[in-house]
């Protein structure tokens, strides 16, 4: 496909490959500018009920300008190739940060959190639930300065999972993702919300922490087992220096019940970055030395056990969102 045009796209050198997309760097045609081409599999396009969501999907996103949600910039059909034209970023993505970095320090953590949270909320804010959020999935770039030294990207919010369940184009119960950040109610088929997308950050947060994702098991129905049924694991068994109190916020973002997480990813991230900074308050109940003296209750904002001290969203964070020409 290399040099081949795709709409008013030239396709210059293949970036990545997945069970259901190639994405290419390529030059926009009509502005000179290096855009990223993600090429859906030929059969996704011959499904008429995926078009369509797959369409759907892709102008909500587009819709939703976020700093940290990638910007697409087109996304259609040609010559039977369905598409998405989105922003090119240089720099990786967070798995490769992970691998070089090694486990981050809960202030950094935090940081990174923050940007993927902010990226989520303003979508459930708009009915879009990411449903595959992973390290691979969140991009890269260079940050403005010194205490911002990476700036995130979110992506693929335009293939959603369930599009393709709708479509036919799984078996029912299967799981289409990264098993490793999958939700107890993605395995399960219940319905799904943006709850779904938490549980998935506070894996991805957990392996920030501690070096390796909260399950690990030797075969994929194992670790859909450990996702449904085993209590999340202790964060101080990899890492003796961290709090009781980060151990317990986090252990929320990974309770089995949707009910029992934070409202919001926000909010996690914000009593994960109370928590990381002092030894006791009101982000959780626990002991200074010791682990979490009781399970953290279900809190909304205005409820008697919500924290006073969870921000509300950076300026820079609320979405701005456009409406479609009709």
């Amino acid at each position: 496909m290399v040099g081949r045009r795709v709409a008013g796209y030239r396709l210059e050198a293949e970036i990545g490959r997945g069970g259901m997309a190639v994405v290419y760097r390529a030059k926009d045609l009509r502005l000179g500018r290096t855009v990223a081409v993600k090429l859906l599999a030929p059969e996704l396009a011959r499904n008429e009920v995926f078009r369509q969501r797959f369409i759907h999907e892709s102008e909500a996103a587009a819709a939703i300008d976020h700093p940290h949600i990638i910007p697409v910039f087109e996304a259609g059909e040609a010559d039977g190739i369905l598409f998405i034209a989105m922003r090119f970023v240089e720099g990786g993505d967070l798995r490769d940060l992970m691998n070089r970095g090694g486990a981050f320090p809960v202030e950094r953590a935090a940081r990174l959190a923050l940007q993927i949270g902010s990226a989520l909320d303003a979508a459930h804010d708009h009915d879009l639930v990411h449903r595959d959020v992973k390290p691979g999935n969140v991009l890269v770039a260079a940050g403005t300065d010194s205490e911002h030294p990476e700036h995130l990207y979110l992506a693929d919010f335009g293939l959603t999972k369930k599009s393709l369940s709708l479509s036919g184009l799984t078996n029912v119960g299967q799981i289409v993702g990264t098993l490793d950040y999958a939700a107890p109610e993605q395995i399960s088929g219940r319905p799904l919300d943006g709850r779904c997308d938490q549980y998935s950050l506070g894996c991805v947060v957990f392996e920030m922490l501690a070096g390796t994702p909260p399950f690990r098991r030797e075969s994929d129905l194992a670790l859909l087992w450990a996702h449904l049924n085993d209590p999340p694991p202790t964060l101080r068994d990899h890492r003796p220096d961290l709090s009781a109190g980060v151990d317990a916020v986090v252990s929320r973002a990974l309770a089995k019940s949707p009910e029992q997480r934070f409202t919001s990813c926000l909010q996690f991230v914000a009593e994960l970055r109370a928590a990381g900074s002092r030894t006791r308050g009101p982000a959780a109940a626990w002991q200074a030395d010791g682990p979490p003296t009781q399970a953290l209750p279900a809190v909304g904002p205005g409820s008697p056990g919500a924290s006073p001290g969870v921000p509300e969203p950076p300026p820079w964070a609320t979405p701005v969102v456009f409406p479609r020409a009709r």
